[in-house]
């Protein structure tokens, strides 16, 4: 078993350290890890199989969907509405731009179940507003990378139905339920942050939006805040599975961007498909070669031989979810969320349920930690995109973002030792 985990080890990180995609990373270093253990031609029939079999699942249907759903909001005017509902709301607060920002994105990244694509529609618009404004340009890029995260929890979201198939059957409509309280104290903490940066540094008080603007940029945003109730409401009443509701999910956003808003043409609707595509197939290949070293891993006996480990460090429970947590911050720094609860879901979960944590109650804490990998280097995904539309380098990025990190780990470590932060609602709808 040593000499698999070294080959293993040592062979993902060589080709993570030469800048190879991740999935390929994971998908080589499977099967060298393969070709040790189960010789020549059957290793690469077996990794073949585990590759085909790991997205051979009924619930990932609703990925594709989701992400076509996404696309179509992206480019369908729901950012700057979803901007303008935001002002509305708090854009007269001391700093009112930077709450506008976390509040939006929040939105529009529960909406289009990506944080990237939150991080791209938003900053697009609000990082130059913000510029104009006399905000400061890193801490303008910052309150945008940190708070496309809070999305990743605020269903629909498609880590957490990676999560459900790595968890081996985690309610999906117990999780998207799960997600909202953690979620949306994300966002609050980023917004008390915002608050005393914007106190500190004398940020402008927005503009009061009159009654009868409020009223009209109101209803023109409620078809787009709609698509959350639509969702998980009938999910939760029962009307249809995630899966269904990922279908229902495209037809309201073509309906909304295409017929509706209109800011969608009917001649790019070929285009959104095709990148809908290549981003499904990007992922889908990325949960194929998790799956296969997720399966290497339990063929080794080697998430057993941790979770004894573990279990033999300590007997206090407060000790091992902080070792837990500290694991998962730094797996989430170089590796991206889906392989991430692919690979260590099997390895953490045996250990937190004999702790008494549930499935469930993990499945979110495991999330919101690696929510904090998307905006931290050197590989956070979302961090690179937020400096590349402020137009600033990583490291002035950085700074304004460390009082957002230490909120966001707060909130981590409530949600971790707080299980009624996770569970209640889905208790309260009778869905866990």
């Amino acid at each position: 078993m040593e000499l698999t985990v070294l080959v293993l080890l040592i062979s993902f990180v060589v080709l993570l350290f030469i800048n190879v995609p991740i999935s390929i990373c994971i998908g080589v270093a499977t099967l060298l890890t393969m070709l040790f253990t189960i010789d020549g031609g059957p290793a690469v029939t077996t990794i073949a199989q585990r590759m085909a079999g790991g997205i051979e699942s009924f619930s990932l249907l609703a990925i594709p969907f989701f992400i076509l759903s996404g696309m179509l909001m992206g480019q369908g005017g729901i950012a700057r509405r979803l901007i303008n509902f935001a002002k509305v709301l708090i854009g007269m607060l001391p700093g009112g731009l930077a709450y506008v920002n976390v509040v939006a994105c929040a939105l529009f990244g529960a909406i289009s179940g990506s944080a990237v694509a939150a991080t791209s529609a938003i900053g697009g618009f609000m990082i130059p507003i913000m510029n104009k404004e006399g905000y400061d340009k890193g801490f303008n890029a910052a309150v945008t990378v940190a708070s496309s995260t809070s999305g990743m929890l605020i269903p629909p979201s498609n880590i957490l139905i990676v999560y459900s198939l790595a968890s081996g059957g985690v309610s999906i409509a117990a999780l998207f339920i799960a997600g909202y309280v953690p979620g949306i104290l994300i966002a609050l903490s980023l917004m008390a942050v915002c608050g005393i940066w914007a106190k500190i540094k004398g940020y402008p008080v927005g503009e009061r939006t009159s009654f009868k603007d409020s009223v009209k940029i109101a209803f023109d945003a409620i078809p787009s805040l709609f698509l959350i109730f639509l969702i998980i409401g009938g999910i939760v009443g029962g009307y249809f599975t995630a899966t269904e509701a990922s279908a229902i999910a495209v037809l309201y956003s073509f309906a909304l961007s295409v017929l509706i808003y209109r800011e969608v043409k009917i001649i790019q609707v070929p285009d959104i498909l095709v990148k809908s595509a290549v981003t499904t197939a990007i992922v889908m290949f990325l949960i194929g070669t998790s799956t296969a070293m997720s399966w290497i891993l339990s063929y080794e006996n080697i998430p057993q031989s941790i979770s004894d480990a573990m279990m033999a460090l300590s007997d206090n429970p407060i000790i091992i979810l902080l070792t837990i947590n500290l694991i998962l911050l730094a797996v989430g720094i170089f590796m991206d969320m889906t392989p991430a609860v692919l690979i260590f879901t099997p390895i953490f979960l045996p250990v937190v349920t004999a702790l008494g944590m549930s499935p469930l109650h993990f499945g979110i804490m495991m999330v919101l930690n690696l929510c904090i990998g998307l905006c931290t280097p050197p590989v956070g995904s979302v961090l690179f995109v937020g400096a590349s539309i402020a137009k600033i380098s990583i490291a002035k990025l950085i700074k304004p973002l460390l009082p957002m990190y230490a909120a966001m780990f707060l909130v981590l470590l409530l949600v971790t030792f707080i299980p009624a932060l996770s569970e209640f609602l889905p208790k309260a709808f009778g869905l866990y």
